[in-house]
Parts: C-alpha cells; sequence; structure tokens
C-alpha cells in the first residue's frame, strides 16, 4: 500500500495510514467514488479523518463514528442512509479481505458493481 518508504500520510492528521482498512482513499476506490485514473493523484486520509462517510460503516469491529449537524445521517433521508451503510459498509469489509489476501491487483480490489461500471 506504501507509494514509498514513509507510506501514505494523512492530509487531515498528517500521521501514516499504514493499513488499507484505515485508508478513505482505498475506501473510496472499493466503492465508486473515486476514479482509478485519480487513485495516484488524491491525497490520502484515514477513515476516520473523514467522518462525513466513516458514519456509515456499521459493523460491530468498528467504532461508531457520530456526525453532528446537518450532514449528520441521523438528518438524512432514512433510504438513503440505509442504501449508504449497505454500500460503505461492504466496501469496508471489502478492504478487510484485501488485506487478508495481501497481493491484489488495484483493478480487481473495487466491489463486484464497480467493476461493473468501469468495464
Amino acid at each position: 500500500m506504501a507509494k514509498c518508504d514513509e507510506g501514505y500520510l494523512c492530509s487531515v492528521c498528517g500521521e501514516d495510514v499504514a493499513e488499507i482498512t484505515d485508508s478513505d482513499l482505498y475506501l473510496r476506490y472499493v466503492i465508486g467514488l473515486l476514479d482509478p485514473e485519480l487513485l495516484h493523484a488524491t491525497p490520502e486520509r484515514h477513515i476516520r479523518c473523514n467522518p462525513l462517510l466513516a458514519q456509515f460503516i456499521v459493523d460491530a469491529s468498528f467504532e461508531p463514528v457520530v456526525v453532528e449537524g446537518e450532514f449528520s445521517k441521523a438528518e438524512l433521508d432514512p433510504d438513503y442512509v440505509a442504501q449508504r451503510e449497505s454500500l460503505v459498509t461492504r466496501g469496508w469489509k471489502r478492504l478487510a479481505e484485501i488485506k487478508a489476501l495481501g497481493e491484489v491487483s488495484v483493478l480487481e480490489i473495487p466491489l463486484p458493481e464497480v467493476i461493473e461500471k468501469m468495464a
């Protein structure tokens, strides 16, 4: 996952994003929010450093992120929230699968429906 020996540094907190399961960049790519052509040129950040996206991960092994204010999922349409939670949670789980697999082509890591759209 590292661009160099130092790896990716979070554009928000400045710390190393050491694990793919902590990568907002790869999460957005896996769920189709980031074009593969932009992957190498897009700043990295921790998932938790992007709370607007992180709030949609719903899994017992991921400590919930709560956003206050008008962008809180509590303030959004329930159908949208359910769809977003499904997509973002599946994407986060896909990152865990990728970590377990080890060496995988970057073109093979998105969710199946994202790969289909890219084809």
